[in-house]
């Protein structure tokens, strides 16, 4: 009874982008092909590295790791988009939206924490080339790897539970596509200050803090390159970190400017657009970057397709 009463409505409609079936019917099929596209590219980023033995390094382990992230990630918000679309109806339940909100927050802090492990993966790699292989073994990459899935998942709890103990009244428009945070928290007719605290203190510890870290990382990184004696060394070391500064550029512009501004600076267009950014475009380019870029994983691609099915009559 505490529940219902905290609660008062049991279900969110989500206004999506765009209320015009014209418009709804070209971003059904636009934001189709991209979800097909992102699952599709990381599925094969991630079968290409298993399959390769030369890639069963450090860095690969953890690309691994944000490719299965950026596939769940866009999972968690297009298919209801999607569906929504399809049979025009925007309405989803109060249970449902929190289940969304969590995995949303889960998947996007693993992106985050995982970009980190990444960049101090670079730095050990090329500040401390003797000694990679000890510092990077797979005991540590595995204790990495499980602490940022641990954490993120705390993070995401924390906030879905938080939010189970506003009251939400009349006001049940989302002007959103997904069960977004600070969009929830706004719809709240409760007091929010312990959940805007929570998204300030929890988001620096999920999104800043592993973006210092990067920049940290890539000032030592930067220092030690420019050390290097030749051209065509220094060129191969920041060859090797483009792909990682692409995707980390696109990926906390993003996040940082959602969720980092105050709050009557937000602009519901704007928030919705940076949000497809995030959620959508960068998880379907990731991909690329890293494919188009590196040779590594050109060669692994190209061997995975050059496969042979094996049939068994």
């Amino acid at each position: 009874m505490e529940r219902r009463n905290q609660t008062s409505i049991s279900e969110f409609i989500l206004l999506g982008l765009s209320n015009k079936p014209e418009e709804e019917r070209l971003l059904f099929f636009l934001f189709l092909i991209m979800y097909l596209i992102t699952v599709l590219w990381n599925l094969l980023i991630i079968l290409a590295i298993r399959t390769d033995s030369h890639l069963h390094t450090p860095m690969y382990f953890f690309l691994t790791n944000l490719s299965l992230g950026d596939i769940c990630f866009t999972s968690s918000t297009v298919p209801k988009m999607l569906v929504n679309y399809i049979f025009g109806n925007k309405v989803i339940t109060y249970t449902s939206c929190l289940a969304q909100l969590f995995f949303c927050l889960l998947f996007g802090g693993i992106d985050s924490v995982i970009l980190a492990s990444m960049a101090y993966d670079r730095y050990v790699a090329i500040c401390a080339p003797l000694h990679y292989n000890m510092i990077m073994s797979q005991k540590v990459c595995a204790s990495l790897g499980a602490i940022c899935w641990s954490w993120a998942c705390i993070d995401a709890l924390i906030h879905t539970l938080s939010l189970t103990q506003l009251s939400f009244c009349g006001q049940k428009e989302i002007p959103h596509f997904f069960c977004e945070l600070s969009v929830i928290i706004r719809l709240a007719c409760s007091n929010t200050l312990l959940n805007d605290l929570m998204v300030y203190i929890l988001g620096s510890l999920t999104a800043v803090m592993p973006f210092i870290g990067i920049l940290i990382s890539y000032i030592y990184i930067f220092i030690a390159v420019l050390k290097i004696p030749s051209t065509h060394g220094r060129k191969k070391a920041f060859n090797t970190c483009g792909s990682h500064l692409a995707v980390v550029c696109l990926f906390y512009g993003t996040v940082i400017g959602v969720y980092f501004n105050p709050r009557s600076t937000h602009i519901a267009q704007k928030d919705t657009a940076a949000a497809v950014m995030y959620t959508i475009v960068t998880p379907m380019l990731n991909p690329f970057i890293y494919s188009l870029r590196n040779n590594d994983m050109k060669r692994a691609l190209r061997i995975l397709f050059s496969r042979k099915p094996c049939l068994s009559l």
